[in-house]
């Protein structure tokens, strides 16, 4: 076993040639490009997997004129490609958005956890929902065009409590 640094020292001490500039995919914007870094973690795991650090760096400067750094411990079959464990990453965005469509559109956050078993019922209906509007908005062109309409005005304003 090696010993445990963080993250930021880690990525501070990696050497430039690890820096790799890749896409992780579309995104509203265009093409999402980064600086990414893949570092082997050395770790116990079952045989035939491995864990990596996975670091993703902005290529313009935020406010405080420093690059904007993300970190991704990673588990992976070994032999997953840098390519893998970046488009993996970037599905992020897509994960997230469904989710606030989901909050948006089926209520999935308007409920009070009191229980496990009501919790489950409340978030299976409402992503079974979602799916089915979403299915729904996929064959049918008008209803598509109305949903769409209805979403963007629902969700023009989104205030996080």
């Amino acid at each position: 076993m090696g010993r445990e640094i963080r993250a930021g020292t880690a990525t501070a001490q990696a050497p430039p040639e690890a820096w790799k500039r890749r896409s992780c995919g579309d995104g509203a914007k265009g093409e999402c490009l980064y600086d990414w870094a893949l570092a082997t973690v050395t770790f116990e795991t079952e045989p035939g997997y491995q864990r990596w650090l996975l670091v993703r760096r902005g290529l313009t400067p935020n406010a405080k004129g420093e690059l904007e750094l993300a970190y991704y411990l990673c588990y992976a079959p070994v032999g997953t490609t840098l390519e893998d464990l970046i488009a993996v990453a970037g599905s992020r965005w897509a994960i997230e958005e469904c989710f606030q469509s989901a909050k948006n559109e089926t209520g999935l956050d308007h409920y009070q956890v009191r229980r496990f078993d009501a919790w489950h019922r409340h978030i299976t209906l409402a992503m079974l929902a979602h799916a089915y509007l979403a299915v729904a908005a996929a064959h049918a062109p008008k209803a598509q065009r109305a949903w769409s309409s209805s979403h963007q005005q629902k969700s023009a304003l989104c205030w996080h409590a």
